[in-house]
């Protein structure tokens, strides 16, 4: 039987999920297969609206091999699993003559734990919910939250905390969940023939595609544990956030509040010197936090230095009595003694992480707002330490023994991929060696005519913005510019602050249009309110440059206030941008330029979601007109019509706007 070709199957495909085919998806299609079948690497650019999604499912369905994809989103993920898999699956079936199972796999702690459940929270003396069934009056919003969780329970088939809906807050779902670590075993826990975590890595291990997250893969490489199965390829959706996903895994933390909670969980279950010998290490890290100022420690300073390793020596020591005493006398001992041990391994492992002192690592203190959490109640500081590059560690968990595509809207910065690529681990495109993995890039482009449907806007007239000056004039052209657009703003701010600012004065100077602020509500909330009136317009920070899908009339201008470089101050970023300098490279462009670009790529990629979108991406720093490294800035950017003209833009918001009032009628 001759095998099926490719673009007859992408064809059926894309027919069932009554998409339209796109000669960008047919590109990529044919660069994933290519990949995969000579066990090589790809990083591919496919812009919005080209049907990634297909583009690297349908060869990856095709070859037959068990595929691992990764995706940076609960959105992605779910749209994989519950939309684009099955349909793809059934259209393939008739040419593939089988059909490949999917299955999805979390981290233990998005899953429904049945121990916790039933035998409550082990007693946590100053948390104050011993049995947070009993402890929580049923009318509080907790004790509410708790009773639906049990009921769901009874009839949910996957334990998944995103199956259930509406959601219940974080507080609640840690009453009924536990981490890898806190976890019996499915051997030793009374539930564990029932277990849903246990149950979702049995069918990932007879799947043929494992829908994950880049924190399950990032784990799955860093801590040596495999938790994900064997597999052939792996397929890294949204791949521009894979490093920011593996440093944070491989960041650890400190606070007081977190040891305390070591000592409580312990101290019943060890001998009272080994105890007090934790205790007494707990209060003094305690008084060297009080006094710890934000910022990077390039050497450990002695008194933090000594609470280190106390905590480390009293931790070990606890460690190793925990292991060898028993305790009959305390209720449901097992899951008491694992979730001491958990808090006591954390703590131990940070501790001598950092006394242990590696160049590859980058050690500051951080200040949080005092908040009322039990994390928090000792004092407002942490101790973080997070590795310098996770270039390295990417490239030799990653790109061995298997064929790696990663795929994004915006992998390209400033006209090529060895920016994102050397963040991988991986040499400059075309660089030959025995152990370099073999990869190339390819940009299938975007359905959308850019420059037919966007402006790019840099208000080059604007002061530059300076750190924490008043930008009364950035104020007064965001006015404008949202009354010429009748609203329908999307306003991404470089900080909270700022865009706290921005939404303050702005419902004074226009209070005709409804301003949405991001933290007044949650995320999905915000974006639907947002969707569902085009005069609405909504401001915010991070989440909202990558994680807004609205297409229509509800978002004609997306405004950035200014470059998103990362702050000055910021411990890790300004050590790995001194690391490069020191290696002879240019630090800023490297760390810096790269950071802002992908943001930008990201932010602008907001305004245009469908073929029939038009509108304005208007930058309010003059420095992306004026600054050298402007050019490489804006290379990063879909190829919008360019103007620095305020007149101009404001004539066409305006069209656009009355364009689009008219078509409503």
């Amino acid at each position: 039987m001759t095998k099926p070709s490719l673009p007859d199957l992408l064809h059926a495909a894309v027919s069932a999920v009554g998409g339209t085919e796109r000669p960008g998806q047919v590109a990529m299609a044919e660069a994933v297969a290519e990949a995969i079948d000579d066990n090589s690497h790809l990083l591919v650019q496919a812009g919005t609206g080209t049907g990634k999604s297909l583009g690297y499912l349908v060869p990856a369905l095709a070859q037959g091999e068990r595929v691992v994809v990764a995706t940076a989103t609960l959105a992605l993920q779910r749209q994989l699993v519950e939309r684009d898999l099955p349909r793809t699956v059934d259209a393939l079936h008739p040419q593939l003559r089988r059909r490949p199972q999917f299955a999805m796999l979390k981290g233990r702690s998005n899953y429904l734990c049945l121990h916790r459940l039933h035998e409550g929270v082990p007693q946590d003396e100053e948390e104050g919910l011993f049995d947070p069934f009993e402890a929580a009056a049923p009318t509080s919003k907790l004790g509410q939250d708790l009773i639906r969780l049990r009921d769901w329970s009874d009839e949910t088939e996957t334990g998944d905390r995103d199956d259930l809906t509406p959601g219940v807050s974080d507080r609640a779902w840690a009453q009924v969940s536990v981490s890898s670590r806190e976890c019996l075993g499915a051997s030793k826990c009374a539930y564990g023939a029932e277990c849903f975590a246990e149950a979702a890595r049995e069918r990932a291990k007879l799947a043929d595609v494992v829908v994950t997250n880049h924190a399950l893969l990032a784990i799955d490489a860093i801590e040596g544990a495999p938790v994900l199965p064997e597999h052939e390829v792996l397929i890294v959706d949204e791949a521009h956030e894979l490093v920011s996903r593996v440093t944070g895994v491989a960041t650890g933390e400190l606070t007081p509040g977190q040891v305390n909670r070591a000592v409580r969980r312990s101290a019943k279950l060890v001998d009272e010197k080994v105890a007090d010998q934790l205790q007494t290490a707990a209060e003094g890290f305690e008084r060297v936090m009080e006094l710890a100022l934000p910022g990077r420690l390039e050497e450990i300073p002695e008194d933090l230095a000594y609470a280190l390793m106390a905590l480390r020596d009293a931790t070990r020591a606890v460690i190793t009595a925990l292991g060898s005493t028993r305790d009959r006398s305390v209720q449901d001992e097992d899951a008491v003694r694992k979730q001491a041990m958990a808090s006591v391994e954390t703590v131990h492992g940070v501790a001598e992480r950092i006394t242990q002192g590696s160049e590859y690592d980058v050690v500051w203190y951080e200040r949080h707002e005092p908040r009322g959490g039990a994390a928090y109640r000792h004092s407002g500081a942490s101790l973080r330490v997070a590795p310098l590059t996770v270039s390295g560690l990417v490239r030799e968990k990653l790109f061995t023994e298997r064929s790696v595509v990663l795929a994004s809207a915006t992998l390209k910065l400033g006209g090529d991929f060895n920016g994102v690529g050397a963040s991988l681990g991986l040499a400059p495109e075309g660089t030959t060696g025995d152990d370099l993995p073999v990869w190339k890039g390819i940009d299938v482009g975007s359905p959308f005519d850019y420059p037919r449907q966007g402006i790019l806007y840099v208000a080059k007239h604007l002061s530059r913005p300076a750190r924490d000056g008043d930008r009364g004039d950035m104020l007064d052209e965001l006015t404008e510019l949202m009354q010429a657009a009748g609203g329908r703003t999307l306003g991404l701010f470089s900080s909270m602050r700022a865009a706290q600012q921005a939404a303050e004065e702005l419902r004074t100077r226009i209070p005709e249009l409804p301003i949405l602020l991001q933290g007044e509500d949650t995320l999905g909330e915000l974006i639907k309110n947002f969707a569902a009136d085009p005069r609405t317009c909504l401001f915010g920070t991070l989440s909202l440059w990558q994680g807004v899908d609205v297409p229509g009339p509800s978002c004609q201008l997306v405004v950035m206030d200014k470059i998103p470089f990362p702050r000055p101050d910021d411990p890790l970023m300004s050590a790995r941008q001194k690391a490069v300098e020191e290696s002879g490279g240019n630090g800023f462009m490297a760390v810096a330029a790269t950071h802002a670009a992908l943001l930008m790529a990201q932010g602008a990629g907001r305004l245009v979601r469908a073929t029939g979108d038009r509108g304005v991406v208007a930058v309010l720093d003059p420095r992306l007109a004026t600054a050298r490294y402007g050019s490489y800035l804006k290379a990063s950017l879909p190829d919008f019509w360019y103007t620095t003209d305020r007149n101009q833009v404001r004539k066409s918001l305006a069209a656009i706007d009355a364009a689009s009032k008219a078509a409503s009628v």
